[in-house]
This record gives C-alpha cells, sequence and structure tokens, in this order.
C-alpha cells in the first residue's frame, strides 16, 4: 500500500515537472509571433497554445489547462502592457480550445478522436472568443485604448469592419478559426514525435 502511494506521488511530480517545463515553453512562444495582413494588428498568430494542446491530450484536460495558466501568469509577470487584459482573453480562448479537444481525445483516443476533438475545439474557441471579446475583452481595452482605434484597426484591413460587432464578426471568428486550424495541424504532426517523452516516468 505505502508502494502504491509513494508511486501515485512519483507519477503526480512528474507530472508537475512536464506541466511547468510545458508551460515556460508556451510562454517563450507567446514572444513569437506575427501579425496577419487579413486580420486587425491586434490579433496576432503565434504557437504558444501548442504545448498546452499536446500536453492536455497526453496529461489530460487538467494539465492542458494548468500550461495555459502558468504561460499566462508568467506573460503578465514579464509584460503587463494590457494591463492583464491580455492574458485574460488569451487563458479564456485558448483554454477552451484546449479544454474541449483534449477531452474529446481522451473520450476517443484514436486518430478520429483527435480530429474531432480538434474540430470541435476549433469551433468552441471561435464562440468563446466571440462573445468574450464583445462582452468582455474589447470594453476592457477601451478603458486603455479607446474603442474607435481599436475598430479603427479592423476597418483598415476589412471595410466591412465599422464597429464592434462587425470587429467580432468578420475579425475576431474568422481568425480564431484560423488560429484552431493552424493549431490542430502542428499538434499533428508533433504530437506523435513528443508524446513519448511525455509519457516517461
Amino acid at each position: 500500500m505505502e508502494k502504491a502511494v509513494t508511486k501515485k506521488q512519483a507519477i503526480s511530480t512528474s507530472n508537475m515537472v512536464k506541466i511547468s517545463i510545458l508551460g515556460v515553453m508556451s510562454f517563450i512562444l507567446m514572444f513569437m509571433n506575427l501579425p496577419l495582413p487579413i486580420f486587425p494588428a491586434f490579433l496576432k498568430i503565434d504557437f504558444a497554445d501548442i504545448p498546452s494542446v499536446i500536453g492536455g491530450f497526453a496529461l489530460g484536460p487538467v494539465a492542458g489547462i494548468m500550461i495555459q495558466l502558468i504561460k499566462n501568469i508568467l506573460h503578465f509577470m514579464f509584460d503587463n502592457s494590457t494591463g492583464g487584459v491580455g492574458e485574460i482573453s488569451n487563458f479564456i480562448v485558448g483554454g477552451s480550445f484546449v479544454l474541449v479537444s483534449s477531452s474529446i481525445y481522451h473520450a476517443m483516443r484514436s486518430k478520429k478522436g483527435a480530429i474531432i476533438g480538434s474540430i470541435a475545439g476549433t469551433i468552441v474557441m471561435a464562440m468563446v472568443g466571440a462573445l468574450s471579446n464583445y462582452f468582455l475583452i474589447i470594453p476592457f481595452y477601451s478603458n486603455i485604448m479607446p474603442i474607435d482605434v481599436i475598430i479603427n484597426l479592423g476597418t483598415v484591413v476589412n471595410s466591412a469592419i465599422h464597429d464592434k460587432l462587425t470587429l467580432v464578426l468578420y475579425g475576431v471568428i474568422p481568425f480564431n478559426i484560423f488560429k484552431g486550424i493552424v493549431i490542430s495541424v502542428v499538434t499533428a504532426l508533433l504530437y506523435k514525435k513528443v508524446t513519448p517523452i511525455l509519457k516517461k516516468r
């Protein structure tokens, strides 16, 4: 009995180390971002969600969410340029993808499960991103930057964007769908190579 408890504790400690490492990797990747000319300038693509998705697939949804949390706490500590609003948005939107995709994958541990999880995660991320930006993130951002300036960042790349609703419809939603596809493809390419390391105890 004592050996079983010790083994369980060792596994838990091992997972926490892996989660911490993936969280730091994710944090570093946040700084490697680039704007895309078809989206508003404040929406930048990066690969920072990939470690949390891989961690969620390999170690479970809770692990994936913890990696997201570590990433955003570290980013807030080192770059507080948005007053925490950017980190909250990143955690909500990225966390929704990780939670849904990894939960489905753990219920259906197969290639089919990974595909379904990724598609569902992308759809949910787009929906959560739309709602959180409309009701929470953009109103918060307007305390840092005037709402007209935020909307204008969308207008310069898409003339159909002229208010908060159209910014979400034609900017935020397409961006998160595109990001979900990128995350899914890169995760599919890396997962088989990385997972043996994460599965080691």
